[in-house]
């Protein structure tokens, strides 16, 4: 059996390591695709390092992975992160910081974060869950390697395509399980990997008609992914950035 590997533990190696060199081709998510359009993405830096991937979800509050927001078990304080918003390149984009003391974490792997107000298209959101058989659309600037993920985080916005799966798949073991807030997906054309923590899995439909269904948590970097699931998630999403 394929060994799995949590890419929490490999956003806690970015989150440490040195500078990250984006070397490598920006048409990969180890497979995958460059995108071409994707508004709501956001890149979320660490001390100015890459670290991982969000969505914007109103013009004030950013959903990514609650992981991310750790180092060690402890908290990563808020003048240390910052996000570039508004650009594919995230070379190009806007830097924005969070509201201090101002991110809420849910009882699946999501975390909302407060920040500056953003002049950028928001995701919908999802109200239905998805389905066995739906092809989704993960996106995120993360590793397009295998070997040294930190060497290989793209500068570009990317994409891969992935089928979701049945929670009890013996693939999915470790990552999903019937009733919870998780789905699983295999994949269709690349692989979601370290640095994509926290981005968006949508629906595939024309561009700005698409919804968020979920967020990216954890891949083998080979053939399964898994996402929390936005709609079970939908009344908590709401109350927070209603505040």
């Amino acid at each position: 059996m394929v060994r799995r590997v949590r890419v929490l533990l490999l956003s806690v190696l970015l989150l440490v390591a040195g500078s990250v060199v984006a070397a490598a081709p920006a048409s990969a998510v180890i497979g995958g695709s460059k995108s071409t359009y994707g508004p709501w993405a956001v890149r979320m830096l660490v001390d100015g390092k890459p670290a991982c991937t969000g969505t914007a979800v109103s013009s004030e509050w950013i959903l990514s992975a609650s992981h991310c927001f750790y180092e060690q078990a402890q908290p990563v304080a808020d003048k240390r992160i910052s996000f570039r918003v508004g650009s594919l390149d995230m070379r190009k984009g806007t830097t924005v910081r969070p509201v201090p003391g101002k991110r809420v974490g849910s009882t699946a792997d999501m975390m909302l974060i407060k920040v500056q107000p953003m002049k950028v298209r928001t995701a919908r959101l999802a109200t239905a869950g998805v389905h066995v058989g739906q092809i989704v659309r993960q996106y995120g600037w993360g590793a397009t390697c295998t070997e040294d993920e930190n060497a290989c985080q793209s500068p570009v916005l990317k994409q891969s395509d992935l089928r979701v799966v049945r929670p009890d798949d013996p693939r999915c073991e470790g990552y999903t399980a019937p009733g919870g807030p998780d789905f699983c997906m295999e994949k269709v054309s690349g692989i979601p990997a370290g640095g994509d923590s926290g981005g968006p899995v949508m629906s595939i439909a024309p561009s700005g008609t698409e919804t968020l269904l979920g967020v990216f948590s954890g891949s083998d970097r080979e053939t399964v992914a898994q996402a929390g699931e936005v709609s079970q998630q939908l009344a908590w999403v709401r109350s927070v950035i209603r505040r």
